[in-house]
């Protein structure tokens, strides 16, 4: 065992053949020199452990091979791209939405230079951030005004505090929804300071529940949209518009939370299976202020939106709150290049990928997962069994949660693995693949696959099966 330890190449040895590989040359030296002692740790526990017996076993290129894929390893980032083949457009894990690719060189030139973040081009003086987007904003949603924040959850949380803190919220017992990570409306509402009155039952809430609930330490009125669950049968909740006659009627602004706010509507273009209000419903039915998220339907980056009647818009702005929530220079150059998008709803469902994907028919999807098939075949040839199946996606980030879309999949079967083990495999190939278990196949759903990606998904599967 002390002559297989002694066959160890000193740390300054191998830090002089790491120096020699441009891979790492940019990395500090200090942080390499850790890794290198970290990977000898490693080979004198497998020397303790008796798992390396033989000094071949330490044969210099057998080390070296080795500590390449150790370093690989250790020195990629930890946040990294995955493919996406799961199926589930607006994967809250794999992180939303993705981006057009112009928006994504708009972030790419927002980080290169410097910028108008806070400029006006016109005056030569101090500008607003919100200017990049705000007219766009009113003009696609016909508000009178807009802000933008970091996410939905702190747009509800800022609304409320500006509106309603110390005063009592009224919303229906059925709209206190749990959101992703236990967050909760109540819990966001009690933050804020505002006070929840809660009407109604679960099932059903009147009108009446609302007029009654409503006296002088009353603040708003607050509708909050379940795009993430449904509920059916013997079920009543009313209207935003006539929540808007009743919030005129006492003075009351009244507030709605879309969660998964959405200006596509997909009823209009031939998806009447799709039916969920769009914000340019809303805003004409006379809401007071609306918010929702920028990265579900709207397929942006994320960020919380609010639009709404300009006296309360301008109130939410001068918020104090307002400057911890905002938004950075890339979120705002993202989101423009995304709302510029919408100002012809047809071009944003050919450019923006969440709406590409969402309204793929599955005779496409079929037509792709045969493309991806062949070319699987083509590299893999024998290795793997190969089949095309039918089955659904999933629009996901809370939104159509009872909306299955019909899809094909490509399922892959290698006679030496389970599924279980290739899924394991998928998650350490580079890059990782995301996938699901169906039918004892492993499944790739080519809706959130890119045809770009399909060689990606032949260079991850040779790693798996390596």
């Amino acid at each position: 065992m002390t002559s297989l330890y002694r066959l160890l190449p000193s740390v300054d040895s191998i830090l002089a053949y790491v120096s020699t590989e441009k891979t790492y040359g940019d990395l500090p030296r200090a942080f390499i020199r850790d890794l290198v002692n970290d990977f000898l740790e490693v080979c004198r526990e497998e020397i303790r452990a008796g798992a390396v017996r033989d000094e071949q076993d330490l044969d210099p290129s057998r080390l070296k091979s080795r500590l390449e894929a150790y370093l690989k390893v250790q020195t990629r980032p930890h946040f990294r791209r995955v493919i996406n083949a799961t199926g589930v457009v607006i994967h809250t894990n794999l992180g939303r939405s993705i981006l057009n690719k112009k928006a994504a060189q708009a972030v790419w030139e927002s980080c290169l230079g410097y910028s108008n973040l806070e400029f006006s081009l016109d005056t030569g003086k101090r500008g607003s951030r919100y200017s990049h987007v705000e007219e766009l904003l009113c003009r696609i949603t016909g508000a009178e005004a807009g802000l933008v924040v970091n996410n939905n959850a702190s747009a509800v949380l800022i609304i409320l505090d500006t509106l309603a803190k110390g005063k009592e919220v009224v919303v229906s017992r059925g709209q206190l929804v749990e959101i992703g990570g236990s967050f909760r409306i109540p819990e966001v509402m009690a933050k804020s300071g505002a006070i929840l009155k809660e009407v109604g039952a679960t099932n059903r809430t009147h009108l009446k529940d609302y007029q009654a609930a409503i006296n002088e330490q009353t603040g708003a009125l607050l509708k909050v949209h379940t795009s993430n669950y449904r509920i059916i049968g013997f079920h009543k909740e009313v209207s935003l518009k006539e929540l808007v006659v009743l919030g005129e009627k006492y003075g009351l602004p009244v507030i709605e939370d879309m969660g998964s706010g959405n200006f596509f509507d997909f009823a209009a273009h031939g998806y009447h299976f799709m039916v969920e209000p769009t914000v340019q419903q809303v805003v004409k039915d006379g809401v007071s202020v609306v918010s929702f998220s920028g990265d579900k339907l709207l397929g942006g980056p994320q960020a919380g939106i609010i639009v709404g009647k300009k006296e309360f818009i301008d109130q939410i702005k001068k918020n104090p709150m307002n400057r911890a929530i905002r938004i950075d220079k890339m979120t705002l150059a993202a989101l423009e290049s995304t709302l510029r998008f919408y100002l012809d709803p047809l071009v944003a469902m050919k450019e923006v990928p969440t709406l590409r994907m969402i309204t793929m028919k599955a005779e496409e999807i079929k037509k792709e997962a045969h493309k991806l098939r062949s070319r699987i075949k083509r590299n893999l040839g024998q290795e793997v069994k190969l089949s095309i199946l039918p089955a659904q996606s999933r629009v996901g980030g809370g939104a159509f949660p009872e909306q299955d879309l019909p899809t094909w999949l490509v399922g892959i079967k290698v006679m030496s693995l389970t599924c279980d083990q290739l899924k394991e495999k998928f998650l350490r190939t580079d890059p990782p693949l995301i996938g699901r278990i169906e039918d004892d196949f492993f499944c790739l759903d080519p809706r959130t696959i890119s045809s770009d990606e399909y060689s990606l998904v032949c260079d991850v599967l040779k790693q798996a099966l390596k």
